[in-house]
């Protein structure tokens, strides 16, 4: 029967309680962990979100009241216990921050009974993520999620005090915004007041954003839920939270300076490591040749290597074929692993088939200096010499080679080295590498749509030495643009952006926007843009794929209370599901049920 804690307040919660309180009276509330019955003394193990302290049962001290409801506790029972603190009677527990003291009980109270749960409540569960996702408010008990989510509110505090003594204004935007679809898919709601009409969950706040700084409040953040209705990966939800800012009378060196002084002071507050500053830069045409991503992670080497000048006109067609196609040839060298066993080697091959590629050759450097290799039949030994050269080739190493369209080449080898780094263990989560990707292309052709697309927002500056380029050259054009990365993962981006009509107009034209069209969907910035307009810039992070870094975790529905799963689901609260008729009736909306096939 569950009890009142009438009479009784909490006095610590259970790690605050330390051999300095030794011989005073305590109040302590919390779940039960485990209880063990040693025959006229009970141990527990009291746990709250600061984590665990031992509580002991003696009937002499606590009475026989309490001590046959102590007999009756059961896990993730909700208990009130006062008690004196004593230093621990047994040895002393080295993996708890109490583990030489422990309170002797007087009173119990339990205030809530618990069923006996569907999995146990404790660190590095081994359940099935669906189980725990499905009872999530009692896997939010886990003391390592705990940790997280602690450790997500100190950088979000932290975060508004360090942007607020930066001169930074919090300023909310709206969620009930208009569709602008440039760019991933908008989760749209019905509007009941104008029938037929929907408002979009915002993608991100950047046009007000803009208009704020339009509006003269020189600088501003906001701590912002965002909404994308994409497929999902690891690091992706439909719904997710940008630390988002935007800066008046700026231009990059401004921006990274006031980020990358962000950065370190998290990362020394939070987990203790100093960020080196200034923070490494690089451009993204050598992030694409040195690593065949935009986001390299850059903790271990493996680089890529041209060697589409030593293959030209060899007598392997697939790579004398794709220089000729206006490609190239790149490949990686695999330190120490040519003997590689070939199954694996397949394996490798079928993966870099999934990004693209029509396959993988591959040559392993012997222990003798002799090849075995899958197209050395079509080299002479001369070609197959200067290749391993090109490569930095020495005995014991495995070089894998990906031959086709640029674009094609970078995500075969860029997502390849990874994939062996992984295998390899060459990812150390202790080391943090950041590095500033800039000078991004402004555009890229779509070959479906047969235009170009911005490849950040249609609102990018170009560089300013690439003005010229925009009726000439456009694919060559770079931006004015960021991101941020760590480990090989994008925490953040942002740009300068466009302030004159002239070259806003020009941007919307290269889009495949007519003047009409472009009023149409963005009217409301653009004559904002009238009224005189700062030079401005912003950048925003991922809060949730930051503090997973941080916290070392490999998805970001670890560092998230409740996440949806990878078909947008949640499958504690059943979301999404249908609604009633009547409130359809009510928004001017029918359901059209798919005809079986």
């Amino acid at each position: 029967m569950a009890e009142s804690m009438s009479g009784l307040k909490r006095s610590h919660r259970c790690t605050e309680v330390r051999s300095r309180n030794i011989g005073e009276t305590v109040t302590v509330m919390g779940w039960v962990q485990k209880s063990r019955n040693k025959g006229g003394i009970i141990f527990l193990d009291l746990r709250d979100r600061s984590g665990l302290l031992q509580i002991i049962f003696e009937e002499e001290t606590c009475g026989s009241e309490n001590f046959a409801k102590a007999e009756k506790l059961r896990s993730e029972f909700v208990i009130a216990v006062v008690g004196e603190v004593v230093a621990r009677s047994g040895a002393v527990n080295e993996t708890m921050v109490t583990g030489d003291i422990e309170v002797r009980a007087r009173q119990l109270r339990v205030l809530s009974e618990a069923e006996v749960p569907p999995f146990p409540v404790e660190e590095d569960s081994k359940t099935k993520e669906e189980l725990r996702l499905k009872y999530r408010y009692l896997d939010l008990r886990r003391p390592d999620l705990q940790r997280n989510l602690m450790m997500r509110s100190r950088v979000a505090t932290l975060t508004r005090q360090f942007l607020a003594d930066e001169g930074f204004l919090e300023i909310e935007t709206p969620m009930l915004t208009k569709s602008t679809p440039e760019g991933a898919r908008d989760y749209l709601v019905p509007s009941r007041v104008h029938p037929g009409t929907f408002y979009a969950l915002p993608q991100s706040p950047q046009l007000f954003k803009q208009l704020l700084m339009v509006s003269g409040y020189d600088r501003y953040f906001q701590i912002v839920k965002c909404f994308r209705d994409e497929d999902l990966r690891a690091d992706r939800q439909p719904e997710f939270t940008q630390i988002d800012m935007e800066l008046s009378f700026v231009d990059i060196e401004d921006v990274l300076d006031v980020n990358e002084r962000l950065l370190q002071k998290l990362f020394k507050e939070v987990l203790q490591v100093e960020v080196e500053l200034p923070i490494k830069r690089m451009t993204w045409q050598e992030a694409m040749d040195r690593f065949g991503s935009d986001k390299p992670d850059t903790r271990f080497g493996m680089e890529l290597t041209d060697v589409s000048g030593v293959v030209s006109g060899c007598g392997f067609g697939v790579f004398a074929g794709a220089i000729e196609n206006g490609g190239s040839v790149r490949g990686i060298n695999v330190k120490g692993q040519a003997g590689m066993p070939r199954k694996k080697i397949d394996a490798l091959v079928e993966f870099a088939k999934g990004y693209g590629a029509k396959g993988l050759a591959y040559l392993a450097v012997e222990a003798d200096g002799s090849y075995k290799s899958s197209f050395a039949k079509f080299m002479t030994e001369e070609e197959l010499k200067a290749l391993v050269t090109a490569m930095d080739g020495e005995a014991g190493d495995l070089l894998l080679f990906a031959a086709d369209k640029n674009k094609v080449v970078y995500d075969v080898l860029g997502a390849l080295r990874l994939e062996l780094a992984k295998q390899l263990e060459l990812l150390d989560k202790d080391r943090y590498d950041f590095l500033w990707v800039t000078e991004f292309p402004l555009l890229e052709y779509d070959e479906e749509e047969g235009r170009y697309v911005a490849m950040h927002h249609p609102f990018t500056m170009p560089m300013e030495e690439d003005l010229t380029l925009l009726d000439t050259d456009p694919g060559k054009v770079r931006a004015k643009a960021y991101d941020i990365v760590l480990n090989g993962t994008e925490i953040g981006g942002g740009s300068v952006r466009i302030f004159q009509n002239q070259v806003q107009e020009k941007m919307f034209e290269l889009l495949g926007f007519t003047k009409e069209a472009a009023y149409e969907r963005f009217g409301f910035l653009l004559n904002a843009f009238k009224y005189g307009v700062p030079p401005h810039a912003g950048l925003a992070y991922g809060l949730d794929r930051l503090v997973m870094l941080m916290a070392k975790e490999d998805s970001i529905r670890d560092v998230i209370a409740f996440p949806k799963v990878k078909d947008a689901s949640c499958l504690m609260t059943d979301a999404p599901n249908v609604v009633d008729e009547k409130q359809l009736e009510e928004l001017a909306l029918s359901i059209t049920a798919e005809q079986e096939a």
